[in-house]
């Protein structure tokens, strides 16, 4: 898409020709570009802003969370769930530095999110005035591009290009910043003004390399031990049918990154499930083993990579990718292939569909059937949760995975060992099902980005699975599921400990116990002398708080409840919550610890 392909359309309230103000021509801008969506938090800068809204409001919905950084992930649950940019707002000062979380996280993601942000009038800039902060100059490291307007007569330019930017090539955030005496200034706008992007253009990528495409088809015609690993990217650029297509022709086996996890289907049987730290046994053994490796919209990161030269140490690695700074920057590779992954695996398909040399992959699909078994992904019941008929998060999740699939059901996590189990035991057979900080790890992810979702697929069953650590990074939220009536599901993985911290304690630091339990200090958890199933008192009641703020919820302590309360919450018409109370002596294996490659893989506690 080059800068004048991009149209902002002429669905406008008025023409060129009627003086009108910054904010209306920001909001005008907004629905012009297709937005219908915004996530937004006033304050004293952008009151003119949201004063703008309410005269449009047959056009575009302005949902209020409860917290700049549940607007930041519920624009990015949008934006993740429909390809689309999501859109929130903010006002200056402490407003912009809340939302400088989702900013960060939508980056490390590749996810298009514009942020508009108030500021403080231009001639205060610099004064140390009240509610100002520089977010722009904060935020540079952080953003794909940024904007400071100093000018109303920009603003109609800079919002179609915000959105443009943040959408095209390597999805990414783009901040907008508005003094508030620009958002009240007036001007004639013009909705036709060309983009000023110097450069922008030759980052896009030009014609995909024939002549190497076919090269990459050779090579899988003479390998033994092909394998493919599905990142991020094949859905972000909408090429998760291809995918299936070009591995139902050639039956090249796939495993996926953690946000790759809904590209391949789970359930097709050349699918290994996800590789890297806590990835499948059998996914991290084909990846040391293949001898050929197309790494498709992944980069490389540490929890997949931690040591690149023994990752595929022996394998031909053909990296494809949309951004070519992501080409040997990790992991030094054999050949790149720079593209949009529609545009590359289309090739990749057509060429194949030509050239492809059917090879018998019997012996390699044997060796992956036998690491499988060898370890598979399962889990065991310990003597006393057999006993006590205690509920374990393994086969919570396992069992909400059997009964959605039928279902159009989008499932969300917060960061930690809920949303590591979620990997291995939800399967995911659908793009833009799955959404989770993958990047940077942000605690507090899943209700927000839930909310999101569920603007953006009213139709669709959207459950956060999130667990009790990270539920309280944005538990303010659940106000504004029941206000602007968005009725998400909450299934709460509640052990009352920061789970994954508590199992590199007990891996790595002598089961030392520093600062992650939950409850109160004089518990005797507190130092790890607790027995693993058992707390001395719960805390707090996570029912009476969903229900303080107008959820439905119930309490899970054992499996034999557990069908029911299912049943239970995937019927209800509103937001409903289970506080499924889990021992907290689990831990999520296999794991390959930090620093170590899959040689050192641990797979029972």
């Amino acid at each position: 898409m080059s800068h004048n392909d991009f149209k902002n359309k002429k669905s406008m309230q008025f023409g060129a020709s009627t003086m009108t103000t910054g904010a209306d021509v920001v909001v005008q801008s907004l629905i012009n570009c297709g937005v219908t969506n915004v996530f937004g938090y006033p304050g004293g800068a952008t009151i003119p802003l949201h004063q703008a809204f309410t005269r449009y409001r047959d056009k575009i919905r302005v949902i209020l969370p409860r917290h700049e950084q549940g607007a930041g992930f519920a624009a990015q649950g949008y934006a993740r769930v429909t390809g689309e940019v999501g859109v929130c707002t903010t006002t200056s000062g402490p407003g912009a530095t809340n939302i400088i979380t989702a900013i960060d996280d939508a980056k490390l993601d590749s996810v298009p999110i514009v942020v508009i942000t108030g500021q403080v009038n231009l001639n205060a800039i610099g004064a140390d005035s009240f509610q100002e902060t520089p977010i722009t100059e904060v935020c540079r490291c952080i953003t794909k591009h940024h904007y400071l307007v100093d000018d109303t007569d920009d603003l109609a330019r800079i919002v179609a290009e915000a959105i443009y930017v943040a959408k095209s090539g390597r999805p990414g955030p783009v901040l907008i910043d508005v003094p508030k005496n620009v958002l009240v200034s007036q001007c004639y706008p013009n909705f036709d003004q060309p983009f000023n992007l110097p450069g922008y253009e030759a980052a896009n990528p030009g014609q995909i390399d024939r002549q190497l495409i076919g090269q990459i088809v050779e090579k899988i015609n003479k390998s033994q031990r092909p394998m493919i690993l599905s990142g991020g990217g094949v859905t972000t650029s909408d090429a998760t049918e291809l995918l299936k297509k070009i591995v139902d022709k050639t039956g090249v086996p796939v495993a996926t990154t953690m946000p790759g996890l809904a590209s391949f289907p789970r359930d097709d049987e050349n699918c290994l499930g996800m590789a890297g730290m806590h990835g499948t046994y059998c996914a991290n053994q084909a990846i040391r083993n293949c001898d050929l490796l197309l790494v498709l919209g992944a980069r490389f990161s540490d929890r997949v990579a931690a040591v690149p030269s023994k990752f595929a140490p022996n394998a031909y690695v053909v990296h494809f990718d949309v951004d070519p700074s992501e080409f040997n920057k990790v992991k030094k590779v054999k050949a790149t292939v720079c593209g949009d992954l529609k545009d590359s695996l289309s090739a990749l398909l057509e060429t194949i569909e030509t050239e492809y040399v059917p090879v018998d992959l019997a012996h390699w699909k044997t060796q992956l059937r036998e690491w499988n078994e060898l370890h598979p992904v399962c889990y065991q019941l310990t003597e006393v949760e057999e006993k006590e008929d205690l509920i374990i998060p393994q086969m919570a999740i396992e069992e909400l995975s059997k009964a959605t699939q039928d279902k159009d059901v989008i499932v969300t996590t917060g960061v930690g060992q809920h949303q590591l189990w979620t990997t291995l035991f939800y399967h995911f057979n659908k793009p833009r099902t799955w959404l989770s900080s993958c990047g940077l790890g942000t605690m507090g992810f899943g209700l927000p980005s839930a909310i999101g979702a569920k603007v953006a697929r009213p139709d669709a069953t959207v459950i956060a699975i999130e667990g009790d650590g990270s539920l309280q990074m944005n538990i303010q939220e659940m106000a504004t599921c029941v206000t602007e009536h968005i009725p998400v599901k909450l299934l709460l993985v509640n052990n009352q400990h920061l789970g994954n911290v508590v199992q590199w304690e007990d891996m790595f630091f002598g089961r030392n116990r520093a600062n992650t339990y939950l409850g109160d200090i004089n518990d005797p958890e507190n130092c790890g002398k607790g027995d693993g199933y058992h707390l001395t008192k719960r805390y707090p009641d996570y029912v009476a708080i969903a229900k303080g703020y107008g959820w439905d919820a119930v309490v899970v302590e054992k499996r034999s409840e557990y069908p029911a309360a299912l049943k239970q919450m995937l019927e209800s018409p509103g937001p409903f919550m289970i506080d499924l109370r889990i021992p907290y002596c689990g831990h999520v294996l296999p794991m390959i610890p930090p620093g170590c490659s899959v040689e050192d893989i641990k797979v029972e506690k």
